[in-house]
């Protein structure tokens, strides 16, 4: 049975008027196969072109290798071009629609999965999360980090036209050379990240289904960058180095027998000095470079930051690693540490 997107001369590049069925069951398959980030709408809008140009993209050049080390992924996507698909430029076509369609059929390429009910998932989500006991990393950072990655949301709600109820999916493009290629794709609450595509069957599994293993590939990755990535000994954080040079790294200030420890953060956000973080600001004192809008972060503005340099450990500059290095990870650590601020005043905490 053909999909209601092969259609006998159907092109579709953005120019085309209103919604469509055939819009709507490309974008499903689009999201099922990891390109398109999210909407189910029917409308072919700059997102859903994006997502096409990805696919395109990788039936030309993605063989199944990872751009880090955690291994190939189960199948090469450009097995499946056949010699039908030559450059990226063409937007959605009927030989790209052939692709497609023997990609959503084919059991060896792992589909997303979805949800039948976001809303109560989602809670029983967060419920299963909130009774983690991991001590790898601190739990409130762990919350905050999936407020800023997904909105809290395992799952896609439903709102309106869109009909998106897959798991969430974070997409990044950091191949300057080639914007059009996907370089790494987060999943679910935590936005856990892996470095190849599509996913193997048992990672959907261990953490694109599962929440709880989900955030506990989070716990592992932050404490990985705490321990790694703070003060070395695979990297440094430039802030760190800047305002604490002769520190050794900090875990917590409190005791293993004090209960706050790892676990207050909320507080320790609250008590510190708040800085003014504005367009201009320098990322940290001496840095020659400063907080600047771009693409994802469009406002450089920020009030009322809890000043990272006054927390007695270092779990904001972990915090900020986990996002990587560039001018996006300090966007990110500062809605961090909003976001543990605002934790404690809806917990009825704040004094």
């Amino acid at each position: 049975m053909l999909a209601a997107y092969q259609v006998d001369g159907l092109v579709l590049d953005g120019t085309q008027a209103g919604p469509s069925d055939a819009v709507r069951a490309l974008q499903t398959d689009l999201r099922a196969l990891g390109y398109l980030g999210r909407g189910i709408d029917g409308a072919f809008g700059p997102g859903s072109l994006r997502a096409v140009r990805a696919l395109r993209y990788d039936l030309i050049n993605n063989h199944g290798l990872s751009r880090s080390d955690d291994g190939p992924a189960p199948v090469a996507i450009a097995d499946y071009n056949k010699g039908r698909i030559t450059d990226i430029a063409a937007g959605f076509d009927q030989s790209l629609a052939a692709c497609l369609a023997d990609l959503i059929s084919d059991s060896k390429v792992p589909k997303l999965p979805r949800s039948f009910d976001p809303l109560a998932d989602n809670r029983a989500a967060l419920a299963a999360v909130s009774s983690m006991t991991d001590a790898t990393a601190p739990f409130p950072f762990i919350l905050a980090m999936a407020v800023q990655e997904s909105d809290s949301c395992h799952y896609c709600i439903p709102h309106g036209n869109d009909g998106d109820d897959f798991v969430s999916i974070g997409l990044d493009r950091n191949d300057k050379a080639n914007p059009d290629r996907i370089t790494s794709r987060g999943y679910g609450l935590g936005q856990y990240t892996i470095f190849h595509h599509p996913p193997r069957m048992e990672e959907i599994a261990r953490f694109i289904v599962d929440p709880v293993g989900n955030v506990a590939t989070a716990f592992a990755e932050l404490r990985s960058k705490f321990d790694r990535d703070v003060v070395g000994p695979d990297s440094e954080a430039d802030d760190r180095a800047a305002e604490h040079p002769v520190l050794a790294l900090r875990l917590c200030r409190y005791p293993v027998s004090d209960k706050r420890r790892m676990a207050d953060c909320q507080s320790c956000a609250a008590n510190v000095p708040t800085v003014t973080i504005r367009r201009g600001t320098p990322l940290f004192q001496g840095s020659s470079k400063s907080c600047q809008p771009d693409n994802l972060y469009p406002s450089a503005d920020y009030g009322a930051v809890p000043d990272r340099s006054a927390f007695l450990c270092d779990w904001p500059y972990a915090a900020r690693r986990y996002n990587g290095s560039g001018l996006d990870s300090f966007h990110y650590q500062i809605r961090i540490l909003l976001n543990l601020v605002r934790q404690r005043a809806a917990s009825g905490d704040a004094k």
